[in-house]
């Protein structure tokens, strides 16, 4: 075999770094390559545009195996993942029912969320009739008040039912941040609670008590590197304060379960697992466990709520397909995958059904449950993994240095961040910097979603805990919300609001500006009225008025608009708003003369619309 790669080869004389670099600036015809090619990604480094194997000599993370500290290639020698569906809890009965009826469907983990004062013996018991807990990895989320008496509760259930404890795996969701990140109330010491729930649940080995749920700040927007630096924080916070009350490293490490979001980004993503292993491995080294796999990230990976749309729906699929690919491919231990229709209704049989069977797919048909690791020595995802480490680590440790997360999320820092993050991450939306498909480019022209009902956040918990300082929350807003409150309110006007493109002149450039002007007004809802050119500026009007248009865009070439958008604009006369797509040379001698409104690429398309909604008389 090696005789016959090394004739292969052979055929192809080598190619140094230096000739394609040469190749590339001829190519570029005298533009500046660090300007046309680098990507400055949000996370704070700079990703060229490709990679060579020089490039990833000497990286730490190239030389361990799956299996092997610490972890960066993965915390088992194969690739199966769980695939998890979380069920919200009213009925006990009903939810048995549904429980046991997923287990025949390919789901081997189940996540159980119940109020607090539901959390009793016989609730239990009858919520997990049938199950073997041996065999199907079990989930719960209930109040924090709650945690220990379940625990309590579900160690009784398991020997009553002669459930093998030592086998029995899972985890209890306790989230000793959730008051000051989504409630704005501080978290006071939670080390008292959180020793009890270690105690309470010393009888079952295998179940992780501690949540780190840096889902949360993925699904506030957070960038990815935030969502790992601090993720990474929480988690050492958990560790540093319970091993101060004497606890081991191992007993307080073994216990702690990662929930992570997914994003996007795909590669990014499958980087940011990779280094999350890696990182949390180094963390935990330096308590001097007994046992190198206590170092053992346990990751649940969850695809992000802040791309989720309520307009073109159906693209969610898309969206969470990708975004469970790249977790799958990076390793993690579990997977949910939501439901393409969350962002606004509660989810049918159909949609959880598809949600499902996006991962069975990933399993049964892709087979990326059968490869560990399989981006290992990808020079892009090992510079990725290892860029992305060196910038969350950066932010972990002035973290630390600050007093550490528990310090920051009491008063609000991280909260402020993040929100901070989103709020740029929104004025990327409005701006087409970073795409909701369907949503800010290419909508669905027909699309009525007035009839779909949004799910609102919880509010208060009604424990009081929000009668004391006020701490800023995570902001919760998706990505797609602006746009999607614009186009509701456009639908709920009782008005229709007509764009008309007055296609004339050069073919290519009036055909090329129509469609991405069509696209544009499309998105807050307007009837577009698309032409295939009209002979005259005369005649575009005429054919305007005659349709009743509200706004009439006038699609052409740069050259033409000179002639072009004065006549249209005098003939108009008012009548309607005028605006030319581009922005041509002679724009400022356009606006002498009294046009002023302007449609392009580099124009905030959220804004603009909002200003054409205030101009038509819509709220």
């Amino acid at each position: 075999m090696s005789e016959l790669k090394e004739k292969l080869f052979s055929e192809f004389p080598p190619v140094t770094t230096d000739e394609w670099m040469a190749k590339i600036t001829t190519d570029l015809k005298g533009a500046p390559f660090e300007k046309k090619l680098i990507w400055k990604t949000n996370e704070g480094f700079a990703v060229r545009p490709f990679y060579r194997k020089e490039d990833i000599e000497g990286l730490k993370t190239i030389c361990s195996l799956p299996g092997e500290f610490p972890y960066v290639r993965g915390t088992k020698k194969d690739n199966d993942w769980n695939v998890r569906q979380d069920i919200e809890i009213v009925d006990f009965t009903k939810a048995n029912k549904k429980a046991l009826n997923l287990l025949n469907k390919g789901i081997t983990s189940l996540g159980f969320s119940f109020k607090g004062n539901k959390a009793t013996p016989e609730n239990i018991a009858i919520l997990l009739r049938d199950i073997v807990p041996e065999a199907v990895e079990l989930n719960f989320k209930t109040s924090i008040r709650s945690s220990v008496k379940l625990l309590e509760i579900l160690t009784a259930y398991f020997k009553k039912t002669g459930a093998d404890l030592s086998k029995c795996y899972g985890s209890l969701n306790y989230d000793v941040f959730k008051n000051p990140l989504q409630k704005g109330c501080e978290s006071g010491d939670w080390t008292d609670a959180a020793a009890e729930i270690l105690k309470a649940a010393a009888q079952l080995p295998n179940y992780r008590v501690l949540a780190v749920n840096a889902v949360l700040l993925n699904n506030a927007g957070a960038y990815i590197a935030q969502e790992l630096g601090y993720g990474l924080a929480w988690g050492n916070d958990l560790l540093a304060k319970l091993t101060e009350k004497g606890f081991s490293a191992d007993e307080v490490a073994k216990r702690i379960k990662f929930n992570w979001g997914i994003s996007a980004n795909y590669f990014m993503e499958i980087a940011k697992f990779r280094a999350a292993r890696w990182l949390w491995a180094q963390i935990v080294s330096q308590y001097k466990p007994a046992c190198d796999c206590s170092a053992k990230m346990v990751a649940h990976a969850a695809t992000s709520k802040w791309n989720m749309t309520i307009y073109d729906a159906h693209v969610n699929l898309l969206r969470t397909q990708t975004e469970a690919m790249s977790a799958a491919i990076a390793g993690v231990d579990s997977i949910t995958v939501l439901p393409f229709d969350v962002a606004f209704q509660e989810s049918d049989d159909f949609s959880e059904r598809i949600a499902r069977n996006q991962q069975l797919l990933l399993k049964e048909e892709c087979h990326f449950d059968k490869v560990a690791d399989p981006a290992a020595g990808s020079y892009y995802v090992e510079i990725l993994t290892n860029s992305l480490a060196d910038v969350a680590w950066n932010l972990f440790l002035e973290v630390e240095e600050a007093g550490g997360f528990s310090v920051l999320a009491n008063k609000g820092e991280i909260q402020n961040v993040v929100n901070t993050s989103a709020v740029a991450r929104q004025k990327a939306v409005a701006t087409r910097r970073e795409i909701l498909l369907g949503t800010n480019q290419f909508p669905n022209f027909a699309e009525v979603a007035g009839k779909k009902i949004k799910r609102e956040e919880a509010g208060a918990c009604g424990c009081g805990c929000q009668s004391g300082t006020a701490i800023l929350c995570l902001n919760n807003s998706r990505g797609a919300s602006e746009f999607e409150a614009l186009r509701l309110a456009t639908e709920r006007s009782g008005k229709t609001p007509k764009a008309f493109m007055l296609t004339i002149g050069n073919l290519a450039m009036r055909l090329a500006r129509s469609q991405f002007s069509s696209n544009f007004f499309a998105c807050a809802g307007y009837k577009v009225i698309d032409n295939l050119g009209f002979e005259t500026v005369d005649a575009g009007i005429e054919a305007a008025m005659k349709a009743n248009a509200d706004v009439v865009v006038l699609c052409s070439s740069d050259d033409e608009y000179a002639e072009f958008a004065p006549a249209a604009y005098n003939i108009l006369d008012g009548r309607a708003e005028f605006v030319v797509a581009g922005a041509p040379e002679c724009m400022e001698a356009l606006k002498a003369q009294g046009i002023t409104q302007f449609i392009n690429v580099r124009s905030n398309v959220l804004d603009t619309l909002k200003n054409f909604n205030a101009k038509l008389g819509i709220a």
